[in-house]
C-alpha cells in the first residue's frame, strides 16, 4: 500500500475505492474450495453442488498458497515493525514476554505528536492514517474461514491426532505477538486452586481426570461438548472442505483455548459480499460471567445464544444451507447448550494483585508509573467512558467511526471502509490477550493507546501514554 502527503494521492484512494466496490458487487458470497476461484452475480448463498474435483481443488490452492501468504507476509511488513522488542520487567501470567512499542508504522514525513495535531479530514484528505490502523484483512480473505496457530495445530496433532492444518493456508502473524500457550485456566468457583489446567492444553483426551471432583456433572457435560469437535466449513467430512483427509471438526475450546484464546481468526459470517466481510480476532470468554453482549460485532444478548449461533450458523459462514450438507450438530438448547454455556460463566480472569476490591489500584502496591496512568485512564484518557471498573467495560457497543480517517480502499481482496459498531471489550487481563480490537489490527497495548490517541482526538503526551500502557498492564 503506497504511503503519501499529497492530495493527489487521497483523489487516487477515492478512484480505487470506486474501482474497488465495483469489483465486490460482482464477488460471490464466501468461497468454499470449490468456488474460490469461480466469481459470479452477486448472491448470498454458496454453491451446494461442488463442480470441480476436489484433487483439482487441493492442487490448485496448495500451489498457490507461497503467494497467498507472501503477499501477506509482504502487507504485514509495510503495516508493522515485527521485529523482537521484549518489554523489560512484565510478561503474561506465565512468564511469556511481552512485546512492547508501537509497531504501526508511520508515513514518511510525520510523526505521531504532529498526526495527533491534525483533524480527520485533513489526516484522510493527505492519506496519512497509519496502514496498521486500517482494518487487517484475513490471511486469504477471497476463501476466508478459520486459521490456527501452529502451537494449537502441533498440540492437538499430538494429544487427539487431529490435524487442523489447512493444505491453503497458514497462521499470519508472528508467534511472539500472541497469548502465551497453553494459557492459564481459571474458575470463579474454585480460585484457591490457581491454574487449573496444570500449564496442560485441556482436550477431549484430559479433561475428565482434570476436572473430576472440581466441576459438578452438567458442567462436566458442557465442558466435554466445548472440547467436542463438530464439522465447519473448512474441516469437515465432505468433498467441500480445505484439509487433505476428511475431518471430524473443530472445537469450541480449538480457538478459545482453555477457555481464553489463542488468536486463531476467522471471517464474520453476517457481512456479504465476501470482500466486506471483517476479520475477527478469537475472544477470550474469561469473564462471561459479568458481560451481556457477546460476539465482537454481533451484540449477541446471552453467552446461550452465542453458543448456539456458534454451532449453528458461524461455524458455516452464516449460511445454515451449507450447514446442513457438512453437518450441522444441532444443540439440544435447554440441556447441552446450558451445560456449555454454564461452564463459560466459570472462566474467571487472572488474578491482578495490584487491583483493590473497586478495581482499582492500591497504592501501597503500585508503583509511580501506575497510579499516574490510572489518572490518565480516568482523565484526560476519558477511557472509563467506555471501560468503567471494576472489570472495565460497559458491556455496549460503540462505533469509533475511523472511516473519518482514510477513503475506502481494496486491501489484498479486503473493502476497508467502516468498521461500525465494537463491543467494548473487559480490560481485566489484558495484557494477556494480544492482539487487539476486534480484528486484531493493532499488536500491542503501545499500539492499542496511540490508535484511541488518535482516533478520540485525545492529544496525550508520550509521558502519558506510556504512564497508560503500564496501567493497563497492571489490570
Amino acid at each position: 500500500m503506497k504511503r503519501g502527503t499529497s492530495i493527489q494521492l487521497a483523489c487516487l484512494g477515492v478512484a480505487a475505492a470506486v474501482a474497488g466496490m465495483a469489483t465486490i458487487a460482482a464477488q460471490q458470497p464466501p468461497a468454499s474450495p470449490a468456488q474460490a476461484a469461480q466469481p459470479g452475480v452477486p448472491n448470498s448463498y454458496m454453491q451446494v453442488e461442488v463442480t470441480e474435483e476436489f484433487m483439482q481443488v487441493m492442487k490448485r490452492m496448495e500451489a498457490d498458497k507461497a503467494n497467498v501468504m507472501a503477499r501477506q507476509e509482504s502487507l504485514l511488513k509495510q503495516r508493522y515493525d515485527l521485529s523482537d522488542r521484549p518489554a523489560q520487567g512484565v510478561t503474561q501470567f506465565r512468564g511469556k514476554p511481552l512485546q512492547e512499542g508501537v509497531r504501526a508504522l508511520l508515513p514518511a514525513g510525520v510523526s505521531w505528536a504532529k498526526l495527533s495535531e491534525m483533524a480527520p479530514d485533513e489526516i484522510r484528505a493527505q492519506n496519512l492514517f497509519p496502514a496498521g490502523f486500517l482494518p487487517l484483512p484475513h490471511a486469504n480473505q477471497p476463501v476466508g474461514g478459520m486459521v490456527f496457530p501452529k502451537f494449537e495445530i502441533d498440540e492437538l496433532k499430538k494429544q487427539e491426532n487431529r490435524d487442523l492444518t489447512r493444505f491453503d493456508l497458514d497462521y499470519d502473524l508472528p508467534e511472539r505477538f500472541l497469548p502465551e500457550f497453553p494459557p492459564p485456566m481459571f474458575l470463579t468457583t474454585r480460585p484457591d486452586l490457581g491454574d487449573v489446567s496444570k500449564g496442560r492444553l485441556i482436550t477431549i483426551d484430559n479433561f475428565f481426570e482434570t476436572f473430576n471432583g472440581i466441576l459438578p456433572p452438567k458442567d462436566l457435560d458442557g465442558l466435554r461438548l466445548l472440547l467436542t469437535p463438530f464439522p465447519q466449513q473448512q474441516f469437515n467430512m465432505t468433498n467441500d472442505r480445505n484439509t487433505v483427509r476428511p475431518h471430524r471438526g473443530v472445537a469450541c475450546f480449538d480457538c478459545h483455548a482453555n477457555g481464553h484464546t489463542n488468536a486463531a481468526f476467522h471471517l464474520v459470517g453476517d457481512i456479504r459480499p465476501e470482500a466486506s466481510r471483517h476479520r475477527i480476532d478469537t475472544t477470550s470468554l474469561r469473564g462471561v460471567n459479568i458481560q451481556r453482549l457477546f460476539g465482537s460485532q454481533r451484540g449477541l444478548k446471552t453467552v446461550e445464544d452465542f453458543t448456539e449461533f456458534e454451532q449453528r450458523a458461524a461455524y458455516f459462514d452464516g449460511d445454515h444451507v451449507i450447514a446442513t450438507k457438512k453437518g450441522v450438530n444441532v444443540l439440544d438448547r435447554g440441556l447441552q447448550v446450558h451445560h456449555m454455556a454454564e461452564v463459560q460463566e466459570l472462566l474467571d480472569f487472572p488474578p491482578a494483585p495490584k487491583l483493590r476490591v473497586d478495581g482499582k489500584l492500591d497504592p501501597k502496591k503500585a508503583s509511580a508509573t501506575e497510579m499516574r496512568g490510572q489518572a490518565v485512564f480516568f482523565g484526560k484518557g476519558t477511557c472509563v467512558s467506555c471501560h468503567a471498573p471494576p472489570y472495565y467495560t460497559d458491556n455496549l457497543m460503540h462505533n469509533l467511526r475511523t472511516e473519518r480517517f482514510f477513503t475506502p480502499r481494496m486491501i489484498n481482496g479486503r473493502f476497508a471502509n467502516q468498521d461500525g459498531p465494537i463491543k467494548t471489550f473487559a480490560l481485566r487481563g489484558i495484557k494477556d490477550s494480544p492482539p487487539y480490537l476486534h480484528d486484531g489490527r493493532l499488536l500491542t497495548l503501545d499500539d492499542t493507546v496511540e490508535f484511541f490517541n488518535l482516533v478520540l482526538e485525545l492529544k496525550l503526551n508520550d509521558q502519558e501514554k506510556r504512564d497508560l500502557v503500564a496501567f493497563m498492564q497492571a489490570l
